[in-house]
Order: C-alpha cells, then structure tokens, then sequence
C-alpha cells in the first residue's frame, strides 16, 4: 500500500504500433495508461480544435456550454471541473474572442449566467464532428461491450479516488 492508495498490479496489453516497444508490460501501471490515452487523445483534438482558433482550456467549458446554455459560473466550473477562479480567466478569453457572454441572473443579481454566442453556438457544427472522428479513431476495433465495460471500471476508479460518481452520462472527449 503506498499512502493510502492500493498498489496497482501492471495492466497485461500488448502495445501496438511504433510504441510497442517503448513501455515493457511489466511497468505499465493503470495511472500510466490512462495518462497516456488522456494525451493521445488530447493531441488529437488540439490539432482539430486549434484551426478554429479554440485552445483546449476555452474547449472544456464551450462543450458544457453546448450541453446546457445559461449555466451560473459555479455551475460551469462545477460542470467542468475546475476551479472558479481559472474559470473567471477561461471566460475572460472566452468572452475576448466573443464566443460566450455573461448576463446578470435577473431572479438573483448576485449570479452570472454564461451564454453563447452565436459565434460560440456556430462552432459546434465545425468542431464537434472532428472530436467524434477522433473518439470513433480512438475506438476502432474495440467491441462495444468492452467498451462500456473500460468506462465502466474508469467511473469506479474515478469513484474509488473521490471524483465522479460511477453513475450518469458519459462525456465522450471531455
């Protein structure tokens, strides 16, 4: 036991491709995985997401946005994940970019809600179908039942660590 965290046995996969000999089985670790799908993937998508002049900080918070439009600040970071005051600074360059505005909350004057803009709400179409290229990349070959069963145990490590519980709908690519 290492702090108060089991130690992990190494994950048995055989790497594919140019990376099949870079990291031995033996030393592949769950936290080592999962951080090298989370950049691989976040490469992908920083590739798309940057010829629309969208950088990976102001994407987070444009796909909750697209999800649900009009949330306070709280509940972006909250939706997001992130701490109110990177929120203020995302939402500031958001805001510069005219992608998102604020908008004093009428029924309670001390909240703020994000909207978007229409140019905020056209980025959609050009940007979302790249990340569903990417996740369906990403997915290629892998049988849907363990796929649900890959989010499945991730939703219940994430739940095992204190972060998300292990219920409710997937975000594919963030």
């Amino acid at each position: 036991m290492v702090g108060r965290f089991k130690r992990q046995e190494p994950i048995v996969a055989e790497p594919q491709g140019e990376d099949a000999d870079a990291v031995p089985p033996s030393v592949m670790t769950l936290p080592r995985a999962v951080r090298e799908v989370h950049r691989a993937i976040t490469r992908a998508l920083q590739i798309r997401i940057a010829d629309h002049g969208v950088s990976m900080g102001q994407w987070y918070f444009l796909r909750a946005l697209w999800e649900e439009d009009g949330l306070t600040q709280r509940e972006l970071s909250q939706r997001v994940g992130m701490m109110e005051p990177t929120t203020v600074t995302a939402l500031n360059n958001l805001e510069r970019c005219d992608l998102v505005q604020r908008v004093r909350n009428p029924h309670d004057r001390r909240k703020v809600n994000i909207y978007l803009t229409p140019k905020g709400k056209a980025l959609r179409a050009d940007i979302l179908p790249g990340a569903e290229e990417i996740e369906e990349a990403a997915t290629q070959g892998i049988a849907p039942r363990e796929l649900e069963l890959t989010v499945s145990v991730l939703r219940r490590v994430s739940a095992n660590l204190g972060g998300l519980p292990p219920v409710g709908g997937d975000d594919d690519l963030g």
